[in-house]
């Protein structure tokens, strides 16, 4: 398996949500390096063959910011998010 990048387009208005996406990202085992990008809101994850996509986009949207699209190593995918 390899290394997986994982691209969200989400929903930042200031620096303080951007560090909010920075702060989970940061704490995530799996994650290799990541790139959070207020002006583009973009967050840009390169992470392991461990780390799923899902688990990454339910810490994003734990951070209340709204995820509005994705790609898993660029292609499209779904941000819907399973129903707990």
């Amino acid at each position: 398996m390899s290394d997986h990048t994982y691209t969200f387009n989400v929903s930042m208005s200031c620096s303080g949500c951007s560090g909010a996406v920075d702060r989970v990202l940061k704490k995530l085992d799996g994650v290799k390096s990541y790139e959070v990008n207020l002006e583009n809101q973009t967050a840009t994850v390169q992470a392991g063959p461990d780390l799923p996509f899902e688990t990454v986009l339910q810490k994003i949207a734990k951070t209340g910011k709204k995820v509005n699209s994705a790609q898993v190593d660029g292609v499209d995918h779904s941000v819907e998010l399973p129903v707990a």
